[in-house]
């Protein structure tokens, strides 16, 4: 009996709060979490505020790069300063509830974790007079009564892809400008604070990090301006589920973000050359097992940016490339720069030499191409053949390393 009454507990757990932390926090099924990656443009979230020591400089820097934001605001801070709701409304930004009672969905009551997201959200709207769509629970944490919670409130989850990590003790401005910039990408979410022990950081790093996405042609809009920005549901879930594999499988395999960025095409790793002797135009030759440096492509960003735009911005990502090679003397004592893939005549565009490969391994390249495929949403009409694209480390450089 004893027995039966811990397997029982331990479903209950896991249907409350482990399923929930797996399929909706971990893999963002229901939520939003990121747009479309077709256009530079993403979407800045502020978590806790607002507080008039600090959003109102949240809210200068803001303006002065002309960017659009979305601010998750606590009531018990909104709800004394309705100049500052107010100014974020007439600035064009947007405005949604992140809670009345800050604390972890994991520690709450079911019936306080349910009650959570209608409450906040009939609060919000009471002060801002305007409806409600979005719901930010705090921590971004959810049960099955936040769930039911929101479903109940009638609001959609707003998570992130990217975090600042500005509330950390160990970050400063600085680490904050710099771990945003690595991880930003075309309609991405990113997360900070404009109050609370986040905003020692936000508020100095701001004006920097707005200038550093500038630079890169990044537009800033709201979340619900964000292009492509939707809840995640079951036929979404191979792209989401497809994107973290290739994140296991760079680091598994220490493959890097060319420029150590999330928004190149490319991804590259040094390996040791798998396949058989290959003599390259110009007479070189290549040996199974020489030291080389494999590029694997961002399959999302290419898939939403079409081939067209993927091979302009290819062209520039190996300049990108070239650098990192020459920066690292490991890399530089590589004899060549290949890919093996479908993807022979972006890559032959781009100055690469195709080659045949195996049988075995065209055939297992083609069949991982269709899955991606398929999972991606792009259409099949007929199984892509892989080849293997590649370039002398001497050409590659000369073509790209000036």
């Amino acid at each position: 009996m004893k027995r039966r009454g811990s397997r029982f507990l331990l479903l209950g757990v896991a249907l409350y709060v482990a399923l929930p932390y797996l399929l909706v926090q971990r893999l963002g099924l229901g939520l939003i979490r990121e747009g479309k990656q077709r256009r530079r443009e993403l979407a800045l979230t502020f978590d806790d505020g607002p507080d008039p020591a600090s959003t109102p400089a949240v809210l200068d820097a803001l303006a002065a790069a002309g960017a659009r934001a979305t601010f998750f605001v606590t009531l018990p801070n909104a709800q004394p300063h309705p100049e500052l709701v107010g100014r974020m409304l007439t600035q064009g930004h947007e405005v949604a509830p992140h809670a009345v009672l800050h604390r972890h969905a994991w520690i709450r009551t079911p019936w306080g974790a349910a009650l959570e997201p209608l409450r906040a959200a009939r609060q919000l709207a009471a002060l801002t007079g305007q409806p409600v769509r979005l719901y930010r629970p705090p921590h971004g944490a959810y049960t099955l009564a936040t769930l039911l919670g929101m479903r109940w409130a009638g609001v959609v989850g707003a998570h992130w892809g990217v975090e600042g990590r500005d509330w950390h003790p160990a970050s400063t401005p600085e680490s904050t400008v710099q771990r945003v910039i690595a991880r930003v990408h075309p309609g991405a979410v990113v997360v900070l604070h404009d109050a609370g022990p986040g905003a020692r950081n936000t508020v100095p790093a701001l004006p920097e990090l707005l200038r550093s996405l500038g630079e890169r042609g990044y537009g800033l809009v709201t979340l619900s301006e964000l292009e492509g920005a939707v809840p995640l549901d079951w036929k979404g879930l191979p792209r989401r589920l497809v994107g973290l594999l290739d994140d296991l499988f760079d680091q598994v395999g220490n493959v890097r973000r060319v420029a150590g960025r999330r928004d190149t095409i490319f991804r590259a790793g040094q390996v040791k050359f798998p396949l058989p002797e290959q003599m390259l135009q110009g007479g070189a030759r290549l040996l199974h097992g020489a030291g080389a440096i494999e590029i694997h492509v961002n399959n999302p960003l290419m898939v939403d940016m079409g081939v067209r735009a993927s091979l302009r911005q290819a062209r520039q990502d190996l300049r990108l490339l070239a650098q990192d090679i020459r920066a690292d003397p490991g890399w530089r004592r590589s004899e060549a720069v290949f890919c093996i893939s479908a993807l022979r005549p972006l890559l032959e565009s781009l100055g690469f030499e195709t080659l045949p490969v195996p049988i075995p391994a065209a055939r297992r390249l083609s069949l991982w191409a269709t899955v991606l495929r398929r999972a991606y949403g792009t259409p099949v009409k007929e199984r892509p053949q892989p080849a293997l694209s590649v370039l002398s480390m001497e050409r590659f450089l000369e073509r790209y390393g000036e």
